[in-house]
Formats: structure tokens, sequence, C-alpha cells
């Protein structure tokens, strides 16, 4: 099926629904009002994709994980009440499936991962809708389906949506799956390219850290001279007791003390100098060498004439100079 035809059949709203229920109409309707619609759109989208399908009862032994991540750390509390729910009745919500794309027999998650995870550590099969679909598709309904929930942090979609882009899907396609419009992708992309991918999975999702505060991270993260600075605070004790949020409150206030402090002025070397004096004070000098510079300054009484005197005679000295040069370089 063409792209276009996915995307229509993925997206579709209720006739209700403006076509329009994302990012752009953000300066129509206010933020809150576009949320909500936005939200509510596409958490129907998600329902429409289970609903009226024959649900299935699938080994988890058969299912495999995403072909791309969209979550950074497993979230135990919510893993433990929905384990206990379950265990207490039943599956209520089936996970949609598609057939493996490489692998006959064998199914993988497009959405539901945790109620998988739940499965395989009850015991139990899985409650399952399986659609044969391609990888847009895939993406499409992923990506809405936990933007529906709310269930993701701002790094954790950064991260999903540069996977995407790795992986060589197109940019409309990114956006519609995590219903962002383009700055605010390019925004995202920025923070997931410029701050290294091994201090983002060592801070972990951090919930509740928003935009503004990764996009400054970003910044700080990139001056070269905070690199070490980084990496010995990612190797504090301390770093490693906190939970994600804190972690990254951590890291983010290492690296603004570290802007925040005076940078040393390099210091140039003091110039060797020695002094000369003679006829009987009559004529003083100091005589000064600085790398490739050398200077003679004069003063008292015949500093004017000896200096006029001296001048005169540069380049006899220098003739002189070159033939003694020449003589030692003989010998």
């Amino acid at each position: 099926m063409a792209r276009k035809d996915l995307l229509k059949s993925v997206m579709a709203g209720s006739p209700e629904q403006p076509k329009d229920s994302g990012r752009s109409g953000y300066a129509m309707r206010g933020a809150s009002k576009s949320m909500k619609v936005s939200i509510d759109s596409l958490a129907e989208n998600s329902k429409r994709l289970l609903e009226g399908e024959t649900i299935v009862e699938i080994d988890p032994k058969l299912i495999d994980v995403s072909f791309v991540s969209d979550r950074l750390s497993d979230d135990d509390v919510a893993f433990d009440e929905l384990k206990a729910s379950i265990a207490a009745s039943r599956q209520d919500t089936p996970v949609l499936l598609r057939p493996h794309p490489e692998a006959d027999g064998r199914y993988m998650i497009v959405f539901g991962h945790r109620r998988v995870r739940v499965a395989s550590a009850l015991g139990r099969k899985v409650r399952a809708v399986v659609k044969p679909m391609d990888d847009v598709a895939h993406i499409l309904a992923q990506g809405q389906e936990n933007t529906a929930r709310a269930d993701l942090s701002f790094i954790e979609k950064a991260l999903f949506a540069k996977s995407l882009l790795d992986m060589g899907q197109a940019k409309d396609v990114i956006q519609s799956a995590l219903t962002i419009d383009g700055t605010l992708l390019s925004r995202m992309l920025s923070v997931a390219q410029n701050v290294p991918r091994h201090v983002i999975e060592q801070i972990g999702p951090a919930k509740q850290i928003g935009r503004d505060r990764w996009e400054d991270f970003k910044k700080l993260a990139s001056e070269p001279s905070n690199g070490k600075i980084l990496k010995g605070a990612l190797e504090f004790d301390e770093f490693q007791n906190l939970d994600s949020d804190a972690r990254f409150e951590f890291l983010h206030s290492k690296l603004a003390e570290a802007g925040r402090a005076p940078k040393r002025r390099k210091t140039r070397a003091t110039p060797k100098k020695r002094t000369w004096t003679a006829g009987k004070g009559r004529i003083k000098g100091v005589i000064g060498r600085s790398g490739k510079a050398f200077s003679i300054s004069l003063t008292a009484q015949d500093s004017t004439e000896f200096g006029d005197f001296l001048s005169g005679r540069l380049d006899q000295l220098y003739s002189e100079f070159l033939a003694t040069k020449e003589e030692q370089s003989e010998q």
C-alpha cells in the first residue's frame, strides 16, 4: 500500500474531528484546547486499530519487540501495578502485533510492550490483535499510541525521532507519528544529536524535564571545555544513587557551575631583563629579551648621545657579527 494510503488509514479521524488536530492549530485554538483535541484524536485512532478486530491469544515467546525503541528504561512501578491488575482479573486491552517481517511464525510488537512483559512474567498468553502492516504504518501506530497516553518524556520522543531519521524515515512520517510540527522536530533532533547518547542513557527518561531544560543542557554539554566535567560527574557515586530527574539536575548544575566560573587568563612569560651601567653611571641600560624580541633601553646623562652613536654604527656592528659567526662555524 502506498504511503499516502497508509497515512490516511492509520490517522483517519472521525467526521466531527477537524483534519488538523495537531500543533498547527495551536495559535488558532490555544495551547490547552489544541493539546486536548490532539490527544483525544490520537486515542481514538489507537482504539480504531483494535475495535472490531479478532482478538487472538499468542505465546509471548513468539513475540519480538518493535524494530524501533521509544523508551529509555522500564517503569518498574507502572509494570508492577499493571501486573497486579492483570493477575487479579485479566488483560482487558489487547496489544497490537504485526507478522514479523523477517521471521515466519513470529510476531513484532507495534504497541503494548509492557502488557507482553506482564503476560510473560505471569506465564500467560497475550491477548492481541494481529494486523499486517509495513514499517511506516507501524511507526505511526506506535508513536501515536504512546503520544495519546502521554507516556513518553521529551527526551524519549527526541531519541525516537532521531532513531527513525537514522533509519531513513521521512520527516513528515516522524512528525505524524509524534504529532509535532517541523519546528519542534528540529529542536528535538538538535538535542538528540548534540547531547552524547551515553549521557542521555545514563540520565534516563527524566519524565519531569521538558524541552527548554534539555535545550539549555544541550548548549552546556556542547561546550568543548565541559567534556571533562561531564565525564567526571557521571562517575560520582552521588550521581549513580539518584533517580532520573535528579540525575539530570545534578549534571546540569555541574555544567552550569563550570560556565559561571571565571576563566583564567593565560599568563605571559616574564621577559628576561638585565641592567648595564658604564662611565660611573653616566650611561645606564635595561636589556630585555622575550622570545625573538630583543630590546635595549638607555637612560642617564649620556643616553641620547650614546644612542645616536650606537644607531649610526648598526650596519658596521652587524657585519662584524656575521664575520665572527662565520669564523666560529669554521673552527
